[in-house]
């Protein structure tokens, strides 16, 4: 599981029967001050979140699949919750 902030969305003309009623959004993971920033992927929508929303993403396949109960999906990141506040403790 990561956390990133939503900064696009994806508009395809066909897509799999397993995004049906889903979107797909661009997601930018969130990093800590000083750590290098990853590339931005794509993840399904299963939360109903938007562009600027903070969310966790389940990067993993077979969990990703468990979440849209259909082992046969063809996706490895979907959008499981969207966050409302991230608190980090100063490290000493």
């Amino acid at each position: 599981m990561i956390i990133g902030k939503v900064t696009g969305t994806v508009v395809t003309t066909l897509s799999h029967a397993a995004f049906k009623h889903r979107r797909l959004l661009v997601v930018q993971p969130l990093t800590l001050p000083g750590e290098q920033p990853t590339g931005d992927f794509i993840a399904l929508d299963n939360t109903q979140a938007g562009v600027g929303d903070t969310v966790l993403v389940n990067r993993e396949g077979n969990g990703a699949r468990q979440v849209l109960s259909n082992p046969d999906a063809p996706v490895t990141s979907v959008i499981v919750g969207i966050v409302d506040s991230v608190s980090i403790p100063e490290l000493d």
